[in-house]
């Protein structure tokens, strides 16, 4: 399902973060659509990418979890700049697998790897972003996305109220703005523990 390959044609956080940059400052976006809304999303989400990088601590329970998946894993995350999830939540898995250097953190886009987002779909839709944490024989360990859990039950909950998309947008970044991160750190320390059977995570 996921190969060598893959991995081979990812890039890293850093990349990635360059040519967020570099797509700004040339009035880019990723993928084939270089329509001018995109374009003009992926200006603002690289200001979104900047400030989740800048403020995210990643919490002491975070740390703990983190510390102890001494096994080398993977953690590949389909995704395009002119994302908004993308752009708040990237930042903070970043973060957390920064903590160990066990953890290869890889970004690869959706729209260029349709093999690998048609097997890794939400709800049926092609949800971004979206991580898959595999072992280092690429076998799946669990997957996390688009969005934490309760920022998406909020989200779906208000859609299925009728709530206008375009004001819903903006208060989904005023959520994102809120809550800094901290849900998804908290759901991540839970996957983790579900992802490998630790003798420390019950210290």
């Amino acid at each position: 399902m996921i190969t060598q390959e893959h991995i081979n044609k990812s890039i890293s956080f850093e990349e990635y973060y360059q040519l967020h940059e570099k797509q700004v400052a040339t009035g880019l976006t990723s993928g084939e659509d270089q329509s001018e809304d995109l374009v003009e999303y992926t200006k603002l989400n690289f200001s979104r990418l900047k400030r989740s990088y800048k403020t995210t601590i990643p919490s002491e329970k975070v740390l703990e979890t983190v510390d102890c998946l001494n096994e080398e894993m993977t953690w590949l995350v389909l995704t395009e700049t002119w994302c908004g999830d993308a752009a708040q939540n990237i930042p903070v898995l970043a973060k957390i697998a920064e903590a160990n250097p066990a953890i290869s953190f890889r970004l690869i886009f959706r729209d260029e790897h349709p093999e690998v987002m048609n097997n890794f779909l939400t709800n049926g839709s092609k949800s971004i972003p979206k991580l898959i944490a595999l072992d280092k024989n690429f076998n799946v360990l669990g997957t996390w996305g688009p969005r934490p859990t309760v920022i998406q039950d909020w989200f779906l909950d208000e859609k299925a109220n009728g709530a206008n998309m375009d004001k819903l947008k903006i208060d989904l970044q005023h959520k994102y703005n809120k809550d800094k991160g901290q849900a998804l750190q908290q759901e991540m320390v839970e996957l983790m523990k579900t992802w490998l059977n630790k003798e420390c995570f019950s210290v």
